[in-house]
């Protein structure tokens, strides 16, 4: 069974996504006819733990191959952005190096590359440490350095996997509202971000909708609109009455 969810402004398909894995003669699946249409808003995928969550994202990124079902992008080629849930810095590069590598990769110049990272460094408060090694920054600014990496290659999709569960309470809080604040600001080129989180808070406060996976093999139990304007108030009595929907979802 599939089920389908339908936002305006269609930017990403996904069309009965399935994924087992197999090992010698064991087989695990993950992902049961995932159908959804997401279009330029903020979605937030909720789940239990295992449920393929991650598994869904890597294979919208196309790091993972469905065994079956197609995933659309619109317009075709559109670049798409990770941020993971650790950093995946390179040590013995610098900051700037770091953000600059995949820009030089892709085909411009080091000169052109450290140019535009300067930019995405700036966008995330990093200017000043351009010249730091990843063993020099905090845990919230090797996050931040994650960030600016992703969007230097000017992606219109932003996948993020559980981008803050690392991170202490407060750093985290500091670097969902910046990140918030620069999609809806529209600085960059992210015209859909799809976030990976554990966190039923995180979901109502940061997205427009939840999508709501049930246990392995995931389908989609659920989608909840979240209508309430930013900045959210987490003590408002919206969302608490979302609060409650999402969990009987999940505990359904």
């Amino acid at each position: 069974m599939s089920v389908t969810a339908t936002h305006k402004g269609g930017i990403l398909a996904l069309r009965n996504i399935e994924k087992t894995f197999a090992e010698d003669s064991k087989k695990l699946k993950v992902l049961d006819g995932i159908s959804l249409e997401i279009g330029e808003e903020f979605v937030a995928i909720l789940g239990p733990s295992g449920c393929g969550k991650t598994t869904l994202l890597r294979i919208i990124a196309g790091l993972e191959k469905p065994d079956s079902g197609v995933v659309e992008v619109q317009p075709a080629g559109a670049r798409i952005g990770f941020i993971f849930q650790f950093p995946t810095l390179l040590p013995w590069m610098t900051v700037l190096e770091n953000v600059a590598l995949p820009l030089h990769v892709n085909g411009l110049s080091w000169s052109e590359a450290k140019e535009k990272a300067r930019k995405y460094l700036t966008l995330v408060g990093l200017q000043s440490f351009e010249d730091f090694y990843p063993r020099e920054l905090s845990g919230g600014m090797k996050q931040r350095v994650n960030v600016a990496r992703a969007l230097a290659i000017e992606p219109t999709i932003l996948l993020m996997d559980e981008p803050f569960s690392a991170l202490d309470p407060l750093t985290a809080e500091t670097l969902r509202s910046e990140i918030l604040d620069l999609w809806t600001w529209g600085v960059t080129t992210v015209r859909t971000i799809i976030m990976v989180t554990h966190s039923v808070d995180e979901a109502i406060f940061m997205a427009d909708r939840i999508v709501v996976l049930t246990a392995r093999p995931a389908r989609v139990a659920g989608i909840v609109s979240v209508d309430i304007p930013r900045p959210r108030d987490r003590r408002s009595q919206e969302f608490q009455k979302l609060e409650d929907k999402v969990y009987e979802l999940i505990s359904a």
